[in-house]
């Protein structure tokens, strides 16, 4: 409502308050003018918060906590924890148990291992088993023994974190409470799902050219987060990597090597596997000596599964070749050492990816393609609970043409099985084999 100054009698006393008004008014329109230009740049300041990109993330980060860096002796260490499921049946005694549990392996690890980085490699939570009210509180349970060591974390997200009652947006908004958390989103589109970001890692001697990236990608799947369709039913959402996430991650890698003027050496995360992994279990074969770990999973379920080519979600329909885009991409990217997926309870090998698939024209490059180790007592399958450990030095990624890592998992047991060497004669050389056994949560019953 406009202001509109009172009429006077007298012609001298109308001028005077017009006078005033013209002053108030002026006055009014300044402080208005201050006030929303406050507005503006309070909103600019949330928008530049609440993106956080790695290098802002890192360097400013209300923790102090410094960018990612290899350590005085030239290392870098990551613990990846993947298939955690906090939240299943919450109302039972188990559910809670298994929680319990959950936290219990990720301490046993953390304490015996020298890890910089921790990776949550997809399915923090089995969302469908959770309360609108209550599904991201999980997330302050899964970080809380890294919150308490210091130790910075990044996600993926999986199938069973997005759910009718659980949003993945959610989600990422619940970590950013931690000071530690580097999970980031830089692909904004409605089909990209959220965990999709780099991270880079900086040499020991404080330069300023990264020597590692870190990628993660969103996989999807699960349904819609308070969507239904017309028979009141959750509304499924794609469960691979999707077009726009590859075509970023292309255009950025591209943008990256032009910066440095070299291809960097990188790791990359997704929750679901792609269709390369499940070809080489199943045409090729997992050699237990040559590609050490359980084997259980079988066919594994790849990116894509139970959705037609027509974009329907029908579980009766052949792989439909959806992650074809993303396979291509990583196949095709120079410096890309390894893709570690989740997923799988019962898979836990490497693969060295350097031949073309099957039926198809992609040729691996020498990628390897790795699973961890199911972490969590939530979720299917009793296989001893652990955590892929992936070892990274300087000098294994000095030089483009001989890449490798060292990678082993670290079971809750204590124990450390298939240790190996993600180098060029990986696939030939002689390893022992990984005991298939089983652990059962003692209190859940």
């Amino acid at each position: 409502m406009s202001y509109h100054p009172p009429k006077l009698q007298l012609e001298n006393r109308r001028k005077e308050d017009e006078a005033g008004y013209r002053v108030s008014l002026t006055a009014w329109i300044m402080l208005n003018i201050k006030r929303i230009a406050c507005a503006l740049l309070l909103a600019i300041a949330f928008t530049l918060w609440s993106y956080r990109p790695p290098e802002y993330l890192q360097t400013f980060g209300t923790g102090g906590l410094g960018p990612l860096k290899f350590t005085s002796n030239g290392t870098f260490q990551i613990s990846i924890f993947e298939d955690l499921h906090f939240g299943e049946n919450a109302w039972t005694q188990w559910g809670p148990q298994q929680d319990i549990w959950s936290t219990h392996v990720m301490n046993q690890v953390l304490d015996a291992e020298t890890q910089k980085l921790v990776v949550l490699n997809g399915d923090l939570i089995t969302g469908e088993n959770t309360f609108l009210e209550n599904s991201t509180d999980y997330i302050d349970q899964i970080v809380a023994p890294l919150v308490r060591r210091g130790i910075p974390f990044a996600s993926t997200y999986g199938n069973h974190d997005s759910a009718f009652n659980l949003s993945r947006e959610n989600i990422l908004a619940r970590e950013r409470r931690h000071e530690n958390s580097l999970t980031s989103q830089m692909v904004f589109d409605a089909n990209a799902g959220v965990s999709n970001y780099y991270l880079p890692v900086y040499p020991s001697n404080g330069s300023t050219t990264p020597c590692l990236l870190l990628w993660f990608f969103d996989s999807r799947g699960g349904f819609h987060f308070q969507q239904r369709d017309a028979s009141g039913h959750p509304v499924g959402q794609p469960n691979w990597v999707d077009q726009t996430v590859v075509n970023w991650f292309r255009t950025t890698n591209d943008d990256l090597v032009q910066r440095y003027e070299k291809p960097i050496p990188s790791l990359a995360f997704v929750h679901i596997p792609t269709n390369a992994s499940r070809v080489l279990q199943t045409e090729k074969g997992i050699d237990a000596h040559h590609q050490p770990g359980i084997n259980d999973d079988y066919p594994l379920a790849q990116q894509g599964q139970g959705w037609c080519p027509d974009g329907s979600n029908d579980d009766s329909c052949d792989y439909g070749g959806q992650d074809v885009p993303f396979m291509e991409a990583i196949a095709s990217t120079r410096g890309l050492i390894a893709l570690f997926s989740g997923h799988d309870h019962g898979d836990t090998w490497c693969y060295k990816w350097n031949s073309t698939l099957p039926g198809t024209t992609i040729n691996g490059s020498g990628i390897n393609l790795c699973f961890g180790q199911h972490s969590g007592y939530g979720g299917y399958g009793s296989w001893t609970r652990g955590s892929r450990q992936v070892r990274v030095t300087e000098t294994m990624i000095s030089d483009l043409s001989s890449l490798e890592i060292e990678t082993w998992i670290r079971l809750e047991t204590g124990e450390v099985v298939g240790d190996v060497v993600l180098n060029s004669t990986y696939g030939l050389d002689w390893y022992p084999a990984t005991d298939d056994t089983h652990t059962h949560c003692p209190t859940c019953e």
